[in-house]
């Protein structure tokens, strides 16, 4: 049958199917916020250790991994001279991890540090794949074929301006658009695309530079607003362009406005590795915006962004391991001293709810162990952890019963233990 002409009834049949096995069409899952809708894993390891289904090469790069519909897409450097050479998106066949199309084109990383490869995730929306390279090149792909749609250099044409360690935000679908934190002069922090041709459409946000991390789509009581975290302030912008709302002081030592904010009870959470965390209570208007605690101290998050439930967040701390922490209050209830990760100058740890309600936790740490856990108010579970790759700071993906993960090598398919009772404990 031709994939290009399956009736109605099949389409929605995918469309369903994808979304009970949790696909994984952009950075940090489908609602880009560390949740999975996937089935219930078993809190016990196989004698064996989970299974590997395939392994595939890839080069270097800090991208993470993103399933769509069968397919799984990253972002690589292939070998090249050093300060030259290309960057490649590459989709693979989720179940086999062969090839099903790939594109280079060349860029020159110069002096930028930590220069082995692109940093931002691929995002897929409505049958295209959305990229970003480290130095500002943006493409739409078609997600089968892998055909061009358009490219923009968003350094040259925009004026964006390349932080420190290059671009490293995904980009954010939003409606007809596609959003880029890309800090282009002397306005546009954030630029919005057209998803059909590239064109420009919008910018808002006025900052000195490109943040690190994804905007962040909210409502708020006053209606909806766009979170930006920049290396100079917290912003909060018009969706379509104009003047800010509101905006809130928050220099950051090299410009490491990293981790993607969270909200949570009409409160803003940003938290970084050299000024600690800001907790912004928005009100009744878009413009109503307050600090309402601020800890930089005892809470220094790094890449890792917070999980939040039941008005308690779990935060990577730089000195302290994973904390559980009061949202409202900032009060630290605990810490895991360095259970989850090791201590080291840069500790990492992607962590995603598996189950939130239950507070289950699945999390690849910078070693390459994938822990399943259990996070709650009185303190930090483990249910068991296994070496899937090498080290890496990439985020993995999770799709079907499968997590995807990938290192300087390759990219590895495991499979996870599923539950044999429907019924938790």
């Amino acid at each position: 049958m031709n994939r290009h002409f399956l009736p109605i009834c099949c389409l929605l049949s995918l469309a369903l199917q994808s979304f009970l096995h949790g696909d994984w069409p952009r950075w940090r899952g489908a609602q880009g916020d560390g949740t999975w809708n996937g089935p219930e894993i078993s809190r016990v390891l196989p004698t064996a250790g989970l299974k590997r289904v395939w392994k595939t090469k890839v080069f270097p790069g800090y991208s993470g991994i993103t399933i769509q519909d069968g397919l799984l897409y990253l972002m690589d450097r292939p070998n090249s001279e050093e300060g030259k050479g290309m960057e490649r998106i590459v989709c693979l066949n989720a179940s086999t991890g062969v090839e099903v199309w790939s594109f280079s084109y060349p860029v020159d990383y110069g002096d930028m540090g930590y220069g082995k490869g692109p940093r931002s995730s691929v995002t897929v929306e409505d049958g295209r794949v959305f990229t970003l390279g480290a130095r500002g090149h943006a493409f739409a792909f078609n997600s089968q074929t892998g055909e061009k749609i358009w490219m923009r250099n968003l350094v040259a044409e925009e004026n964006a301006t390349v932080p420190i360690w290059g671009f490293s935000s995904s980009p954010e679908p939003h409606a007809s658009e596609v959003l880029f934190h890309v800090g282009c002069q002397p306005t546009g922090s954030v630029l919005a695309l057209s998803q059909a041709n590239g064109e420009t459409k919008w910018k808002v946000g006025r900052d000195e530079g490109a943040g690190y991390a994804p905007p962040l789509l909210i409502e708020s009581k006053g209606g909806p607003q766009l979170i930006c975290w920049g290396p100079n302030r917290i912003m909060g912008l018009p969706i379509g362009g104009g003047q800010a709302y509101w905006e809130v002081p928050y220099e950051v030592k090299y410009g490491v406005s990293i981790t993607k904010p969270i909200y949570h009870e009409d409160i803003i959470l940003v938290s970084g590795y050299w000024h600690g965390t800001r907790a912004i209570l928005l009100g009744e208007k878009l413009g109503d915006a307050k600090i309402l605690w601020s800890d930089e101290i005892n809470l220094r998050g790094l890449m890792s962004q917070a999980l939040y439930r039941k008005g308690i967040c779990f935060l990577l701390d730089r000195s302290s391991g994973l904390s559980a922490f009061e949202l409202k209050s900032g009060k630290i209830l605990w810490r895991d001293q360095h259970q989850l990760t090791p201590s080291e100058r840069n500790p990492q740890a992607s962590i995603v709810w598996s189950e939130q309600e239950a507070g289950d936790a699945l999390a690849l740490n910078a070693y390459g162990e994938l822990v399943f856990i259990n996070l709650g108010k009185e303190g930090y579970t483990e249910y068991w952890r296994d070496q899937i790759i090498g080290k890496t700071w990439a985020h993995p993906a999770y799709s079907n019963n499968r997590v995807f993960s990938r290192d300087d090598k390759s990219v590895v398919c495991h499979e996870l233990p599923l539950a044999t009772k429907s019924v938790r404990k």
